[in-house]
């Protein structure tokens, strides 16, 4: 099982200075490279300081000019906010400025709120049409000049400038439905998936959906990454920090997704914890069993399970809230006592 690297520029009150979040993003994907991990992945995410990601394609270039081995990943570009033309471009140069360490992946989105403000009048179930559209398109304008007569888009011929280094760039598609899955696979993508704060059982059904969509496809040879949460930890301090953490965290997602409550200047309100339900759900206990936290030891073994379900990549989601010097302990434990077991 290879490990990749999920990572935001993240503030949870404006006490913290932005250039010091700055300065430890940079410094845990640097930690990243020079560990071994496949992939370093950056979202997109609009007027919210908890993931300050305006443009991955920006963040992909500042990763790549500080790292030498690492491939840089988009996880995931809302296709419904770009023009087709557009994101080729943009993908397409991180490449070339990357020496062709490029893996691009699209969604349909997350949070109404920023359909609101990005793409007003579309609702966040019916994104996932201009993902449809968008990753052929992409593909087209990679190879050369395309006329496009879409539902979403239209244009006359055109063709990506630049275009990538590699002859095939990976493609990502973000899956958690039978539908995604579906697309995936017949087009040839990669898959990721988040199971959030469910238990194994819904990182089983998305391997179950998985298997069901190649079963159709009648084959499929690509990559299956699941992301999780992760924290390892050998201090009850540690722990305690970790839990805290996201729970807060989470508070703040649950606002996002269920629109409990406001966002104040670009941080969301904190909706009480016994207000969550469905995928956000904090007690402790079950964090702590669902998401990989907890020792070495711990952490190996939830890890063995998810590689003897079939997940082919590991992404190790270190933004959660946390202490900054907890993370960098995390990232360094895991490193030194959990990656060499799946050497």
């Amino acid at each position: 099982m290879k490990f990749q690297l999920a990572i935001n520029l993240e503030r949870m009150n404006d006490t913290t200075a932005m250039t010091d979040v700055r300065d430890h993003t940079i410094e845990m994907v640097k930690r990243a490279d020079d560990a071994g991990f496949e992939v370093v992945w950056a979202a997109e995410h609009h007027a919210l300081e908890m993931t300050i990601a305006p443009n991955p394609f920006q963040l992909m270039t500042w990763w790549a000019n500080h790292t030498q081995n690492i491939r840089i990943g988009c996880g995931v570009a809302n296709a419904s906010y770009w023009h087709p033309i557009n994101l080729a471009g943009e993908a397409a140069m991180v490449d070339l400025l990357s020496d062709g360490r490029l893996e691009l992946g699209l969604g349909s989105g997350a949070y109404q709120r920023e359909f609101d403000r990005m793409h007003p009048g579309l609702d966040q179930k019916d994104s996932h049409h201009f993902m449809q559209e968008m990753m052929p398109l992409v593909r087209k304008l990679w190879k050369g000049d395309v006329e496009h007569n879409g539902e979403k888009w239209q244009f006359p011929k055109s063709t990506a400038c630049p275009k990538p280094l590699q002859d095939e760039v990976p493609m990502w598609v973000a899956a958690r439905s039978p539908i995604t899955f579906d697309y995936a696979v017949a087009n040839d993508c990669n898959v990721m998936c988040w199971p959030l704060t469910m238990p194994m059982s819904e990182a089983e059904k998305y391997k179950q959906q998985l298997d069901e969509a190649v079963a159709k496809a009648g084959g499929w040879n690509r990559t299956f990454a699941l992301m999780r949460h992760t924290a390892v930890y050998e201090t009850e301090a540690d722990r305690a920090s970790v839990l805290t953490a996201v729970r807060s965290a989470l508070g703040r997602f649950g606002n996002l997704m269920m629109k409990k409550g406001d966002v104040i200047n670009g941080f969301p309100e904190i909706v009480p914890l016994d207000e969550l339900e469905g995928n956000v759900r904090v007690d402790p206990d079950m964090l702590e069993e669902n998401l990989v936290f907890g020792s070495p030891e711990q952490v190996i073994a939830k890890l063995k399970a998810y590689e003897a379900l079939g997940v082919d990549a590991f992404i190790y989601y270190a933004s959660m809230g946390l202490d900054m010097e907890v993370q960098k302990r995390s990232m360094d434990l895991f490193i030194t006592k959990v990656m060499p077991e799946f050497a």
